[in-house]
């Protein structure tokens, strides 16, 4: 039977609009029709967002909100943001979350936050913060994300409702304006209200979310003349005449909190509503906002006051027992104040006490004389303290007070931003330790709280970071152990921030004084690394015969001395010494253990180390490792450039494996993940360098030129080292426009920027390849040289990889009979090789030879291939190119297994083969040995190939051409 909607007793005056669109959201959410009629066969989320200026009812709307969504069975998670709390990280996200979770046991919570428990749990209170890192930003909002995604799924239907958001802290409200927009995806009702002209610059994208008015919030509106009367009429009864409701409009502009408040006066003095008291309502009106409801106040009595004063300095959910402690008043006293404030309508409530409206907490906290309010803040702080509550709590109390030297207020701070930090809020922990700093804190404490804000400041501000440390380097700073890790802290944000000459040069100069051997290691270890990726390092040759006399002597006993070992790696194939050398030492720097998420150091060395196996044709073991590296900078709630640098390297080998589309699903990710890190870092010029490789090598050239047009991917150039080399494949993208004069003169730039550095291994980076092609119009001699030096350097190397797409680049810029021959070399070379898509290249290449030269009967074997083997890599540019060589030679193209739009993958295949016999995902993800996100993901891309039909999934297992 359908339930219908119950009005509540008190009538919401001129709010039918926004109550009709509430209800429609609530059906739409629940199944259920308010007008009785047949439920909805799919219930669907959405999101309403109400402004209003204060007073005009979003409160009281909100609250009728959530009583009709209770009344239809929706659980209903519910926050409100405070004027006091503003600075309270995660204040919002605990009170929406909190009270679903809080009454779980330790280990029932564990096992329903899974891996997300020590990311979000300490954000929402539920855990102490673990040691070591703390998790970015971007990955506790996905952790954050999780856990109301499952609770919606799970409570279904949910609503919540967030009211004076304009109030909630920036945690919280840039995680849920991210994620509001899902909101219509999950059975999840998103209501916000909020005061339009304060909602604050980091909450401005809530006036753009999509709503049921469109892309703007519903505006509310001051009560009509009529509405007024309606409201007087309801509270005073129906005696109330018309000249009196007219006034009572006129001074309260249609406000329905001052409406409210007034009528409740009236009643108060027994006025009779009638035209002859309607002269009394000016000076009533008064009393009920501003000056007015202070002078009323200020007659209860000074203990009352006092009382009111304390609750307005604590903010929401206030405990008597607090609040009586923070004006100092003796329990009976206190609970008299209380019964006071609450028969004045100025407070709510027994064991908890609540403002009766926000206008009333912000008028009674701004009536607080300044110095009194000062004092009332730092007496909240100690309270809080005493009570139990921590120090995060009296944080916000101690942000409000003078300095004054005093070292609890010091410890106080610095204790609730080592809280903050580890929870996720780094911005919250530089405002506790700016203010620690200013207090100020002991002299022989300076260095250390410098260098807490500056680890504070380092996701946000780099350059302030820079300044902070610097600064506590400056200070006399007895204990060596802090010294050494504002060391390391400054040289890697210097490095992180594209400064890796200063990076390397903080690391030299503290090098000449460090006595203890095993520091002095690891800080030559960490500028061995910061020198391997600058990009204009003038002494190249002599640090990598330094770090290999050292690390041929290192046994790999620590961390230290593998990262010395897996940097000897790198060096070794940047160099182009053989690959065996390069592996041996890979494999010596992964024996002991490597992690990407170790506390304290970077996860460049340990993807430099997996990144050698690459070049070396070994990208197998490479994805291993990314697997679990990626794995460690999710399990430590990196979501950001740690993130960004897993998946577009992984993708980057890919693209060397030759799985064209699977690169470029990576490649993006890692690109969008990039671009909330910010333009300009090294992730970012990282994931477009290696989009536009995958997209040239799909053959849509317009896309990567308009890809680097959008990302201004074109010099200047980082001052790092990027893999790919972004001047490299800027001189490549050059080549393929047809831009060759250009290409060349930019291929050669990188060569002279590479080469003195001895970085001259042609499967690092191919430029001498590319300049070779740039070169044969027009000169075909230097051409030639070019091109054969990269031969000789790639045999050095020995990969089959790295000597077939040599080779491959020698013929095409070669003459006469030596083209083929070179052609079928490197053809065979990359038979042996994983490099798929370059196999396809050499195939396609020799088989157009051979037609041109007048042998097509030769040319249809390894243009059937190379049309087998493009189409199977995604590669569609190439593809095209065979067919028309095969059509040139009279020969029909045949159909391999498909073309572009129902070709399957064998993995793909595979897939659909386990849905035809009507397995689960997780089955299917067993049988494929993956993860259940790859599979559905390869499944949606067989459903959009050959659609749901079975019929055409089981000829697209045969190969034959879909229905």
């Amino acid at each position: 039977m359908v339930q219908r909607i119950a009005h509540s007793r008190r009538v919401l005056f001129e709010r039918d609009s926004e109550l009709t669109a509430a209800d429609q959201a609530l059906a739409e959410l629940t199944g259920v029709r308010p007008d009785g009629g047949e439920p909805s066969e799919r219930p669907r989320g959405a999101l309403l967002a109400f402004a209003g200026r204060a007073g005009l009812g979003k409160t009281t709307l909100l609250a009728e909100i959530r009583r009709r969504a209770t009344a239809l069975g929706c659980t209903v998670l519910a926050a409100r943001g405070g004027d006091q709390e503003q600075g309270v990280a995660f204040h919002v996200a605990r009170q929406l979350l909190q009270p679903r979770l809080v009454g779980l046991t330790a280990s029932e919570l564990r096992s329903s936050l899974g891996s997300w428990y020590a990311i979000v749990g300490p954000a929402l209170g539920l855990c102490a913060p673990a040691e070591g890192a703390p998790p970015d930003q971007q990955g506790l909002r996905d952790g954050l994300d999780w856990v109301l995604t499952h609770l919606a799924v799970r409570r279904a239907p949910m609503v919540l409702a967030l009211d004076d958001a304009h109030w909630a802290d920036p945690e919280s409200l840039s995680w849920l304006a991210a994620f509001a927009p899902r909101a219509e995806e999950l059975p999840l009702l998103l209501v916000v209200a909020y005061r339009p002209e304060e909602l604050p610059d980091h909450a401005e994208s809530f006036r753009r979310l999509p709503g049921r008015a469109g892309q703007r919030p519903l505006d509310l509106e001051p009560l009509s003349a009529a509405a007024v009367a309606g409201l007087v009429r309801e509270s005073l009864g129906t005696q109330a005449d018309d000249a009196f409701c007219r006034e009572c409009w006129a001074v309260t502009a249609g406000n329905p909190f001052e409406a409210v408040e007034l009528t409740a006066k009236v009643h108060d003095r027994g006025l009779a509503p009638t035209e002859a008291g309607a002269h009394l309502l000016r000076d009533l009106a008064a009393a009920v906002k501003g000056r007015g409801l202070i002078a009323r106040l200020e007659r209860l009595g000074t203990s009352t006051v006092r009382f009111a004063w304390a609750c307005a300095v604590l903010g929401t959910e206030i405990r008597p027992a607090l609040a009586a402690a923070v004006a100092g008043l003796g329990a009976e006293e206190a609970a008299d104040a209380a019964d006071t404030l609450r028969g004045a309508r100025v407070l709510t409530g027994a064991g908890t006490l609540e403002f009766v409206h926000p206008l009333i907490a912000t008028a009674v906290y701004r009536a607080i004389p300044g110095g009194f309010r000062v004092a009332l803040h730092g007496q909240a702080a100690w309270c809080v303290v005493d009570a139990g509550l921590g120090p995060s709590a009296a944080a916000r109390h101690l942000l409000e007070t003078h300095p004054e030297g005093d070292t609890w207020v010091v410890g106080q701070l610095r204790a609730a931003a080592q809280e903050t930090r580890r929870a996720g809020a780094p911005e919250t922990a530089r405002r506790y330790l700016a203010r620690a700093l200013r207090e100020p804190p002991p002299f022989e404490d300076r260095a250390a709280v410098l260098y807490e804000l500056g680890c504070a400041s380092l996701l946000t501000e780099p350059a302030t970071t820079v300044n902070h440390l610097r600064a506590a380097l400056a200070e006399t700073v007895n204990d060596p152990e802090l010294r050494h890790h504002i060391v390391y802290r400054l040289s890697q944000v210097l490095a992180h921030s594209d400064r890796l000459v200063e990076a390397s040069e903080t690391l030299a100069r503290e090098i000449k004084v460090t006595a203890d051997p095993h520091v002095r290691l690891r800080m030559q270890a960490e500028q061995f690394m910061w020198d391997a990726f600058r990009a204009d390092e003038p002494a190249h040759p002599a640090r990598s015969r330094r770090l290999t006399r050292l690390a041929d002597r290192l046994g790999g006993r620590d961390l230290t001395e593998r990262y010395i070992i897996g940097l000897r790696a790198w060096d070794a194939t940047l160099r182009g010494e053989p690959a065996p050398v390069a592996l041996r030492h890979a494999e010596r720097a992964l024996a002991g253990g490597l992690g990407w998420a170790e506390a304290e150091r970077g996860f460049e060395v340990p993807v430099l180390v997996a990144l050698t196996f690459t070049y070396a044709d070994r990208p197998g073991r490479t994805e291993e490792l990314f697997a679990a590296g990626i794995a460690d900078f999710e399990a430590q709630g990196w979501h950001g450039g740690h993130l960004s640098f897993g998946y577009t390297l992984l993708g980057y080998v890919r693209y060397r494996r030759g799985r064209l589309a699977e690169a470029e699903d990576f490649v993006r990710a890692g690109l969008r993940l990039s671009e909330r890190v910010g333009p300009g870092t090294p992730a970012h010029w990282y994931a477009v360098g290696v989009l536009i490789e995958v997209l040239l090598a799909r053959g849509r050239i317009a896309e990567a030129a308009r890809t680097a047009e959008e990302y201004a991917f074109a010099a200047p150039f980082p001052a790092a080292v990027v893999f790919p080399d972004a001047q490299t494949v800027h001189g490549e993208l050059l080549l393929a426009r047809g831009l060759t004069g250009d290409a060349a003169a930019e291929l050669a730039a990188a060569g002279r920027r590479l080469d003195p550095r001895g970085m001259r291994n042609p499967a690092w980076c191919p430029w001498r390849l590319h300049l070779a092609r740039a070169e044969r119009h027009d000169a075909p001699d230097r051409a030639i040289g070019t091109a054969g030096e990269a031969v000789g350097r790639a045999r050095q190397f020995g990969t089959p990889s790295g000597i077939g797409q040599a080779l491959r680049a020698a013929a095409e810029v070669s003459t006469g009979s030596a083209r083929v021959k070179l052609f079928e070399e490197s053809v065979t070379h990359l038979e042996r090789s994983p490099a798929g898509y370059e196999l396809a290249c050499a195939l396609v290449a020799l088989g157009t030879e051979l037609r041109r030269t007048g042998r097509p009967a030769e040319a249809a074997e390894p243009l059937y291939r190379g049309l087998d083997a493009a189409v199977q890599c995604g590669a569609d540019g190439l593809a095209d190119d065979a067919r028309d060589e095969l059509a040139a030679a009279g020969l029909r193209p045949r159909r391999l297994h498909g073309t572009e739009t129902d070709t399957l993958t064998a993995r793909e295949r595979t897939a659909a083969a386990l849905t035809v016999q009507g397995l689960s995902e997780a089955r299917t993800a067993e049988e494929l040995r993956t993860d259940v996100p790859t599979v559905v993901r390869l499944l949606s891309a067989v459903y959009r190939k050959v659609g749901t039909d079975r019929t055409g999934l089981a000829a697209a297992l045969a190969g034959s051409p879909a229905p």
